[in-house]
């Protein structure tokens, strides 16, 4: 049977597709009370330049008003810079944000079947982190609400982390989104705690992930656990191996959660890929009990 609409492929792969709008999910961020999706992020999805994807917005530029498509100002796009979002050594423009209706009419104007197939994979995305946004707003209020009081007392809290931060074993820990270089900082803290091997189990591993790995302690294993479809290649993890070794990277499809598990005797259940830490509000969360460890070491 043919596909007249040439929308996606009959045989395609629908763990592929989860996988493509999961790793879309990531690029959806929250500018001016909106949902959007940047232009370079776009045209990497559809495999073309940024620029190809602003040329189409300004030929078309009555198709695009605001509540579809509007560029940064200086104060937003440096907060993105500050939180990686954007690469530090990338674009000399300030980039646009493209909403959800901004991405159904872009898809309209590049005439190709790509454009199609990746724009109807984006507003899938959009539409899950809209329900998942619905699904958790009586969470996301009081996490606000802490956050303003975290705001509020910055000057009592700041001594408290102090103190925190200094204790040896920490067992839970919240960030808000925006918080990098403290989650950061903590995610190397632990892993700096291995002495022989570390154990990260994470569907979601690229070069970041290898650049924070690589501030392990000397002479410390590490096995990476993620899915088959993994960005890392052979040649990210034999770079990796001639100056930090010894890493392995293997495949399993048991796990939705991210886990960091040191020296098989200590394990931590992290809410976000360590490659993201502090892009999205996250906890970390130390797990005591020497049965849960068994359990999931068993399963690897």
């Amino acid at each position: 049977m043919s596909n007249k609409n040439n929308i996606a492929p009959i045989n395609e792969d629908l763990n592929v597709v989860k996988y493509e709008i999961e790793d879309i999910k990531q690029k959806i961020y929250t500018i001016r009370g909106k949902q959007v999706i940047l232009d370079s992020d776009i045209a990497k999805l559809y495999e073309v330049e940024t620029r190809i994807v602003n040329q189409a917005v300004k030929r078309n530029i009555l198709r695009f008003p605001e509540e579809f498509c509007f560029q940064l100002n200086e104060k937003e796009y440096n907060s993105l810079k500050s939180q990686f979002v954007i690469s530090k050594g990338g674009r000399r423009k300030i980039p646009y944000a493209f909403t959800e209706q901004g991405v159904a009419m872009l898809s309209t104007v590049l005439h190709s079947d790509k454009a199609i197939r990746v724009s109807i994979s984006i507003m899938k995305a959009f539409t899950e982190m809209r329900n998942f946004m619905f699904n958790n707003a009586f969470i996301f209020e009081r996490l606000t609400n802490v956050e303003y009081k975290l705001l509020e007392h910055d000057k009592k809290l700041e001594e408290i982390f102090k103190q925190f931060k200094n204790k040896e074993n920490v067992k839970q820990k919240i960030f808000f989104d925006g918080q990098v270089y403290d989650a950061f900082s903590m995610i190397i803290d632990l892993i700096k705690k291995a002495k022989n091997e570390i154990i990260l189990i994470d569907n979601y591993v690229d070069i970041d992930t290898l650049n924070i790995l690589s501030r392990k302690n000397d002479k410390v294993n590490v096995e990476i656990y993620t899915k088959s479809n993994t960005k890392l290649n052979a040649n990210d993890i034999n770079k990796f191996n001639n100056q930090y070794p010894k890493l392995e990277v293997k495949y399993t499809e048991v796990f939705h959660d991210r886990f960091l598990i040191l020296d098989k005797k200590c394990i931590y259940h992290i809410g976000a890929s360590i490659k993201d830490v502090g892009k999205k509000c996250f906890g970390i969360t130390l797990i005591k009990y020497e049965a849960i460890i068994k359990d999931i070491l068993a399963r690897l």
